[in-house]
């Protein structure tokens, strides 16, 4: 593949990166950590003004027709700012899978999206499932529609979501469901997180869904469900890139500055190695990343590439993370320093990832089916 930024991604990166970093301040951080729910909503419409979260969706729903590529150029930019906007799930899961699966109303509700009338997200976290493709959640065809029962966990923005997309197995196989927080036998309780980002459990007993209100009718549920999970994985990629490239931009100043024994202490071997250690990791992260998203943008057969991506950005993660922490001592984890959400971002993202030992194993397991 080609490595070089289209000129839709160097646009879309430079005005998402103008706009968050004006608004996404260490002073509206620290006032968005005592929020009930921790969400930039000056932000968000901002984006929605400069037309940046409808930029990358169809232009079937208002959008400017771009990808996943673009989309991912937007979320590294947000991962640089911790900037706490429901872009991934809200426009690169949920408008996306509802602009390429929908109906004309589902349709609508991406446009509504795209223009940040309304926040939109998706439920795919169970507890003890390992397999987000095999919901535990089941739905259950009624007089009306559909009843679901089940309880999904961290899902992000549900508390303020006006649309859930809630994966569920139904007897003739998996489906998506379109669930508002509202329905009868919806319950929406806020999770405390690593990062204290919006993550809700949200319990479902027997909750209310009209028949319309399935996402490309019960046939196109796995295809779908899948098409959700792999451009997830990309997303949060994305994010992990960007969280990582700021943090070590951070920490390689702060080693330049902070003196020792009359010395900066990058100057000292044991730092300069952790440093160039880093440095390394977050390549290989970003390069297995534009990997994957560029294969996935192209409809190619991508599951190996989205599994090493995924492998980097959580084993990367964690030793960017604490590589960061490390280097600054004490500094690092005062709560008045920005650097500390850096980490506890970086440890978010990992744990949401994944395991970067199962992601190895099961890249195995697909090598091993590839012929010779």
């Amino acid at each position: 593949m080609d490595f070089t930024r289209t000129e839709a991604q160097q646009d879309l990166e430079q005005l998402t990166r103008s706009i968050a970093e004006k608004l996404t301040t260490n002073d509206r951080l620290r006032e968005l950590d005592a929020a009930e729910d921790r969400f930039d909503d000056k932000l968000w419409q901002a984006l929605a003004d400069a037309g940046v979260l409808a930029a990358a969706l169809p232009e079937t729903v208002g959008g400017g027709g771009f990808g996943i590529l673009e989309q991912s150029s937007v979320l590294q930019e947000l991962g640089r700012t911790l900037s706490p906007v429901p872009y991934l799930s809200s426009i690169v899961l949920a408008a996306a899978a509802l602009a390429e699966y929908g109906d004309e109303a589902q349709r609508d509700l991406a446009r509504r999206a795209g223009a940040g009338e309304v926040v939109l997200t998706v439920a795919l976290a169970e507890e003890l499932n390992l397999d987000p493709a095999q919901p535990v959640t089941r739905a259950e065809r009624t007089a009306d529609g559909w009843s679901i029962t089940g309880t999904k966990i961290t899902v992000p923005a549900a508390a303020f979501a006006d649309v859930i997309l809630v994966p569920a197995t139904t007897p003739e196989g998996v489906a998506v469901f379109l669930v508002e927080p509202s329905n009868p036998g919806v319950r929406v309780e806020r999770q405390i997180t690593t990062d204290y980002s919006a993550e809700s459990l949200v319990e479902l007993s027997g909750a209310v869904v009209g028949a319309d209100q399935v996402l490309g009718g019960t046939e196109r549920g796995a295809e779908i469900v899948d098409s959700i999970l792999a451009r997830a994985a990309v997303a949060l990629t994305a994010t992990q890139l960007g969280t990582l490239e700021r943090a070590l931009e951070l920490v390689a100043e702060y080693a330049r500055e902070r003196v020792q024994f009359d010395r900066p202490i990058g100057s000292f071997q044991a730092v300069a190695q952790r440093l160039a250690d880093a440095f390394i990791d977050v390549k290989a992260v970003r390069s297995t990343l534009w990997q994957a998203a560029w294969r996935l943008g192209e409809n190619l057969p991508a599951e190996e590439e989205i599994r090493t991506a995924k492998f980097w950005a959580a084993d990367a993660g964690h030793r960017v993370a604490h590589t960061v922490i490390h280097i600054h001592g004490g500094v690092g984890l005062d709560r008045d320093h920005p650097v500390h959400r850096y980490f506890l971002a970086a440890k978010h993202n990992e744990f949401a990832l994944g395991s970067a030992t199962e992601q190895l194993r099961r890249l195995g397991q697909i090598l091993a089916d590839v012929p010779a």
